[in-house]
């Protein structure tokens, strides 16, 4: 049975495996070799976190499952990620702005879920908002070197801006199952992530020269209940290949 608490474990896990992905399908394509490795860090990093989702929905469901069922054995309409972070590695700008308006989120959800009731999250809270801080520290600094750039590195900081804003919407919905775990002293008030989430966005744009878009009308959503855009199901099978071809194969 889905209860609310599994639903926001497999949320956050899948939020942090698919932007790994795509952080890992960009490798070699950063513009220098120090920020391949950097992109390869913070991939491995969101990894972590989401192994340790994985291995408490596995524990919590009482199923059986694993963390190799929940990344490798659901098919697409089963991950429940924004759709923010299956958005294509279009271009270098596109990979950085949408990595920070993920972080910009990250850094407060980790940090109150540090506090978290629940004892498992509150662990995991402590130490991911630590790398989400580093990660955020990143990115911001990219964000305000492409924005305050060149004219060029500045007019495409402003289309990937533009073109992914209308997906942070979907970061702060409140449904019954936010409602409940907030309730209960589980999970953050997305009001007060977006309130944290603004004050970042603000302070990074207003140094990058870069303007913040309007709110989108409408906005994109559908990621957290399973309903994803064109290029999700090759990032996904491309992501399951390996898993998928040899079946409970002990590596």
């Amino acid at each position: 049975m889905q209860t609310p608490l599994l639903t926001f474990i497999l949320r956050q896990g899948d939020r942090s495996l698919v932007l790994a992905q795509r952080l890992l399908e960009y490798i070699t394509r950063a513009p220098e070799i120090e920020e391949d490795m950097a992109l390869s860090n913070i991939a491995l990093d969101l990894i972590g976190q989401a192994r340790i989702l994985y291995t408490y929905a596995g524990e919590f469901e009482g199923l059986g499952h694993d963390e190799d069922h929940f990344a490798f054995q659901r098919d697409p309409d089963q991950f429940l990620s924004p759709i923010l972070v299956e958005r294509p590695n279009t271009d270098f700008a596109h990979v950085i702005v949408r990595q920070f308006l993920h972080d910009a989120y990250a850094v407060p959800l980790w940090t109150r879920l540090a506090v978290s009731s629940d004892a498992t999250l509150a662990g995991l809270g402590a130490k991911a908002s630590k790398e989400a801080a580093y990660h955020l520290r990143h990115s911001s600094a990219w964000v305000i070197r492409l924005g305050d750039g060149t004219e060029e590195s500045h007019e495409r900081a402003t289309n990937a801006l533009e073109a992914l804003w209308p997906c942070t919407e979907e970061l702060f919905e409140i449904d019954e199952i936010d409602a409940e775990l907030f309730t209960a002293g589980v999970s953050p008030d997305p009001t007060e992530l977006r309130a944290d989430w603004d004050r970042s966005i603000d302070e990074v744009l207003a140094m990058a020269t870069l303007e913040r878009p309007e709110p989108p009308s409408p906005a994109v959503t559908g990621g957290l209940g399973g309903l994803h855009e064109e290029d999700f199901d090759r990032l996904i099978g491309e992501m399951q290949e390996l898993a998928r071809a040899h079946p409970g194969v002990d590596w």
